[in-house]
Parts: C-alpha cells; sequence; structure tokens
C-alpha cells in the first residue's frame, strides 16, 4: 500500500503567507543547500499569528542593526557580506557553572539539542519598530538539559566574536564595552520560546543577522537577541550586558517588552510595521510582545515597571 503524502504541519499552518509570496512548498525544497538549517522539522507550535504578516526576506535581511559593521541600518550588509565566514569551523566555548565545559562545533549544538526546527516569531526593537520572522533553530532548554548547570547556576552569559578586523566598526566605538554581551536568567533561557536561531526564510542565517547562529527571544526587545555567538557561560550571578553598561537608565537587564514603560526618549506603546512603504503602518504594542500567555509566569514576583 503506497504511504500517503502529508503535506508538513508547518507549511499547512502557514499556507496563507507562502501563498502571498508565492512560495509553494516545492519551491521550498528547491531552495539553496543549507548548512545548518537544510534538516529543519516542518512543523512547529509557533506559528504565524492570524493578525500579521510575515516581513518580507529582503526588507528583514538588509535593515539591520549591527554596530560592530556599522552604526547605519542600511550600511551593515554590505560590510557583513564582505566577512569570509567559515561557519563548519566556528566554535562556542560552554563554561562556568556547567557539567560539559567544552567547544563545540554549531552542528555539535544542533545534535545536543535534538535538531533544529521552524519557528514564526514576532520581533519587536526596542526602538519601536517591528518584524515577523520565520526563523530556523534549535531549542535553549533542550540545549542546556544537555549541558547539566550545576545547582549555583542562576544565569546564562552570551558573547559575541569581538574579531576587530572582522567587526571593523569596533574601532570607531572605543566607548563600547566590547565585545558584545548579553544574559537571561536560567528559568528565562530554559522557556519554550527561547531559541537559539541558525536560519531564517528557511535558508542559513546572513552574516549580517547574526550568523553563524545568534539568540531569539521574542518576548524581550531586540537587542537581547546577541548576534554571532561565541561563549555561552553559566553564572550564579546577573551577568554583565553591554547595553545596560553603557546607558543603565535606558536599557535594562530583562528589557520585556512592555509598552507601559516608555524608553526614557520616546513611547513604546505603539510599533511600526516593517515594509517597504513610505508610511509604514502602525499598531499598538503587546505586553511580552505577545507572548504572556507563555512567559508572564517567569516575571510573577517582579515589578516590571521597575525592573525594566
Amino acid at each position: 500500500m503506497t504511504k500517503p503524502q502529508i503535506t508538513p504541519e508547518f507549511y499547512f499552518q502557514n499556507r496563507r503567507v507562502f501563498m502571498k509570496y508565492g512560495i509553494t512548498f516545492g519551491m521550498l525544497m528547491l531552495l539553496p543547500k543549507t548548512i545548518f538549517a537544510g534538516d529543519a522539522k516542518k512543523s512547529s507550535i509557533y506559528t504565524l499569528p492570524k493578525d500579521l504578516n510575515l516581513t518580507k526576506e529582503d526588507v528583514a535581511t538588509s535593515y539591520n542593526n549591527f554596530y560592530e559593521f556599522s552604526l547605519e541600518k542600511d550600511g551593515v550588509k554590505p560590510k557583513a557580506e564582505k566577512w569570509s565566514l567559515d561557519a563548519k569551523s566556528w566554535r562556542i566555548e560552554i563554561s562556568g557553572l556547567v557539567e560539559n565545559k567544552k567547544s563545540f562545533s554549531v552542528n555539535e549544538l544542533i545534535e545536543m539539542a535534538g535538531g533544529v526546527e521552524e519557528r514564526v516569531y514576532r520581533f519587536r526593537c526596542v526602538e519601536g519598530w517591528s518584524m515577523v520572522v520565520p526563523w530556523t533553530g534549535f531549542s535553549l532548554a533542550k540545549l542546556i538539559e544537555k549541558l547539566k548547570p550545576t545547582k549555583d547556576a542562576t544565569h546564562v552569559q552570551f558573547q559575541s566574536m569581538s574579531d576587530a578586523k572582522v567587526f571593523t566598526n569596533i574601532k570607531s566605538l572605543p566607548q563600547y564595552p566590547w565585545p558584545y554581551t548579553e544574559g537571561l536568567t536560567l528559568p528565562e533561557a530554559k522557556n519554550e520560546l527561547t531559541l537559539i536561531a541558525t536560519g531564517m526564510y528557511g535558508k542559513d542565517l546572513p552574516r549580517q543577522n547574526g550568523a553563524p547562529l545568534r539568540l531569539v527571544v521574542p518576548w524581550k526587545y531586540g537587542f537581547k537577541s546577541i548576534k554571532s555567538i561565541t561563549k555561552i557561560e553559566f553564572t550564579k550571578s546577573q551577568p554583565k550586558t553591554l547595553w545596560n553598561q553603557l546607558a543603565p537608565d535606558e536599557y535594562g537587564f530583562y528589557a520585556n517588552v512592555n509598552p507601559e514603560v516608555a524608553h526614557p526618549r520616546w513611547s513604546q506603546a505603539s510599533e511600526k510595521i516593517l515594509d517597504k512603504s513610505f508610511l509604514p503602518k502602525r499598531k499598538p504594542t503587546l505586553l511580552f510582545n505577545g507572548y504572556e500567555k507563555e512567559v508572564a509566569a517567569l516575571y510573577k514576583n517582579l515589578d516590571l515597571k521597575k525592573n525594566i
């Protein structure tokens, strides 16, 4: 008896999105072969909300905050594309209060986490603009389970690559506490939403978007989603982070999306939907970027207005 052909759940649940942009499942199978995203599970419990449209790929990959390359959003991509990245040889050092201290390749981490999958997430920048992105990546929670933090570990710190020969703009910003660092509480890192992304739009991550792997924490402002990770350290106290050190009154450690708490220089009550239009539409910002059901319990004893 012939086995029935079943449409993968990810494609089925997002079929309206793919139809809108003229993408068929067959075309997805013809995408260029990838290093880390090619075997993604075509299913996910995180799919496109009915009230949102997927951001066009050329917009999401050309409007970038990556100060190590450029302060101009449209200046990042042309500089990043000159980076002769060897993703297969990239190493991530695991250290601190954890049993499995070792330097791993990206593929080794993927294997430890049980493979990659595709998830569609809202993305909200602290500057007041937003996107909706289809990521490929693996669960940080599953990786942490295999790394086995000790009982004293309470936080996780992430560090970006800081090679000034690649990130040529670092020398132009000596006032920044390089390398770029970010951090999460251990419960945040183990939340089911937290993703280590290896790709987007069915392809490996572009250099300007944080290749070969980056953090994606969709209920927090985008600067928390650190790019081009080289180190992950488990600590017993809240780690220092770049933006919190540089401007602690403007960029808190938690950085949860909260429309009721304004940035010192602008409101966070609404957001600009990123596209190519001359006058982009705006929409109200949601608490935790729309993921309140999944993450609110993490902060039940935390004053969200004081702990920004």
